[in-house]
């Protein structure tokens, strides 16, 4: 290596409010004597594209988590694709300073990037309290696998518990890949299956009767749907309005509302009991979709009742905090087009800023 010239640079430091700090940096320049190329001096505190400090491709970085692309591009007076790629510069080093994960606890579950029915398979580690792994080519046991494969068999024989929907592939990949995992079926996905079902009630409700008797179901699918102590004033009079007026759909709720009990049993057996009564009751109530629901409970038995055990115990909400907060990601940019991208605003979403 020989020296070829120094050459004076311009590099965009910081911005605070309407000021933008430059920085005037001598940077060398120095010829290969093996290649004959001219290079440039790599200097540790400008970030990939040479006309900015790191500190600025952070504070980018920083804004864009709570701010669209198009937003803090105009804020900053910058390209819009110079935004892009530092705050995927500032993601990447999230990444890198949380370092490589060794889950316990794993969650499983998929996105839809797109119409179609095009998937990604998204698995958090549950006790540390973020996303892991973003890919696979659908929700399939080839996609599921891939994400063992991206583990590890070590790290793979280290998971003690799987928390999972019903869906069979995600079951038969873990069970190949990391036997020794209990797989545990997750609670918000069960209970959607159950407001299903109840809203295939009330349609059916709404279909049989006619005239005035149809007012009290018309435009209440989300006030039967939602907790009690979730609604509104006027929704708790509207639910009462509606209970009092058809008697099915009013044993369709208590039902409902009474199914939440099962995840708060210590023993299996009590679990056991309670789903029996629970399902005894449907007995002369002609309520179909509840007996299909049952059924399907009872098919899946095992992965409900490990909640039971103590050491299962874990937070059932987060994944579905974290598909809620993509879906915010995907809205607030009105769809993603780039996976990769995607893929590191996923990854990064729970993790600290820098």
């Amino acid at each position: 290596m020989g020296w070829y010239d120094r050459k004076v640079r311009r590099v965009r430091d910081l911005s605070c409010g309407d000021t933008r700090i430059y920085l005037e940096l001598e940077v060398r320049r120095v010829e290969c004597r093996d290649c004959g190329k001219v290079k440039r001096e790599q200097l540790d505190f400008l970030a990939d594209n040479p006309l900015y400090t790191k500190r600025f491709a952070y504070y980018v970085g920083r804004r864009c988590r709570q701010a669209t692309i198009k937003d803090v591009a105009k804020e900053l007076a910058l390209d819009w694709h110079t935004v892009k790629a530092l705050e995927m510069q500032y993601m990447q080093a999230q990444l890198a300073r949380a370092g490589t994960p060794a889950p316990r606890v794993i969650g499983i579950d998929e996105i839809s990037i797109r119409k179609g029915h095009t998937y990604r398979i998204v698995v958090s580690d549950l006790i540390r309290g973020r996303p892991i792994w973003f890919g696979g080519e659908d929700r399939s046991e080839a996609s599921m696998s891939a994400f063992y494969a991206w583990l590890g068999a070590r790290k793979s024989s280290r998971l003690r518990l799987a928390v999972m929907d019903m869906w069979k592939p995600f079951r038969l990949a873990t069970q190949a890949h990391a036997p020794q995992a209990a797989i545990l079926f997750d609670k918000f996905h069960i209970m959607r299956h159950l407001g299903e079902a109840l809203d295939t009630i009330r349609k059916r409700e709404y279909a049989r009767l006619s005239g005035r008797d149809r007012r009290y179901i018309k435009g209440q699918k989300y006030t039967l749907l939602s907790r009690r102590e979730n609604l509104t004033l006027d929704g708790k009079r509207a639910l009462k309005a509606l209970l009092a007026a058809n008697k099915r759909l009013n044993t369709a709720y208590v039902l409902k509302e009474s199914f939440g009990q099962l995840w708060s049993y210590e023993r299996e057996g009590w679990a056991r009991r309670f789903f029996e009564n629970w399902r005894a009751s449907l007995k002369w109530q002609r309520l179909e979709p509840y007996e299909k629901f049952a059924a399907m409970i009872d098919r899946h038995w095992d992965g409900i009742a490990a909640y039971c055990r103590p050491e299962n115990k874990v937070s059932l909400g987060f994944v579905e905090g974290l598909n809620n907060k993509i879906r915010v990601i995907q809205r607030r940019a009105y769809g993603l087009h780039n996976e990769d991208y995607l893929r590191l605003k996923v990854l990064t979403c729970m993790l600290p800023a820098l």
